[in-house]
């Protein structure tokens, strides 16, 4: 896969680009391109609150240039019935995700919703606990709390987030998206503190 370096994170940008950043990169960020947006909607307010933490422990700042980022595919096939072949496309995306993987060895691959944390389950040859049908939104929150929990710097973290946290129509629904984004930032910043010195990636 080329490698491109992606500076900013914006609607126009993300939008004309299959990949970007550097594969090297101990963080990978898996992206709908269906919903290429996510980064700029979803991962810059929470890799904001994470530079700000981190700064604030370590006087340190992440290369969010290098963070790689891909966007798959969201052709997968219908989520809820496990049994149906893959499209060719999908298929062949999964064996050189996991090729990938397993070559650059990242220590955080994060998903953006169910179509995201399927592919990527798939990737690992994983089954969820009720199949396929458990990739609801509350139970990506358990997930992700789980990777949490077993985060082993030794290999791939696969953490999920949730795409959506609720139509932002009232005051209400900022604070509630804010409180997911915090939330979630302080969970990862505080693995990339405790294992600075084994993450290749800052400024």
């Amino acid at each position: 896969m080329r490698s491109v370096v992606l500076n900013e994170y914006s609607n126009s940008s993300v939008k004309m680009i299959r990949e970007s950043g550097d594969q090297s990169s101990p963080i990978w960020l898996l992206v709908n391109s269906r919903y290429p947006n996510d980064v700029f909607d979803i991962w810059t307010p929470i890799l904001y609150e994470i530079q700000d933490r981190v700064y604030r422990k370590l006087h340190g700042r992440i290369d969010r240039g290098r963070i790689y980022i891909m966007y798959a595919s969201s052709n997968i096939g219908r989520v809820s019935i496990p049994s149906k072949p893959l499209p060719a496309e999908a298929a062949t995306e999964i064996v050189e995700l996991r090729k990938s993987v397993l070559q650059h060895q990242p220590k955080l691959l994060i998903t953006f919703g169910t179509i995201t944390n399927e592919l990527v389950r798939r990737v690992f040859d994983q089954q969820a606990e009720d199949g396929p049908n458990y990739w609801k939104t509350t139970n990506l929150e358990d997930e992700f709390q789980r990777s949490i929990m077993n985060f082993d710097i030794n290999r791939t973290n696969w953490i999920p987030l949730i795409r959506k946290v609720k139509g932002r129509k009232s005051l209400q629904d900022w604070e509630e998206s804010e409180r997911y984004f915090r939330e979630a930032a302080i969970n990862i910043a505080d693995k990339i503190i405790e294992h600075k010195d084994s993450l290749n990636l800052w400024i």
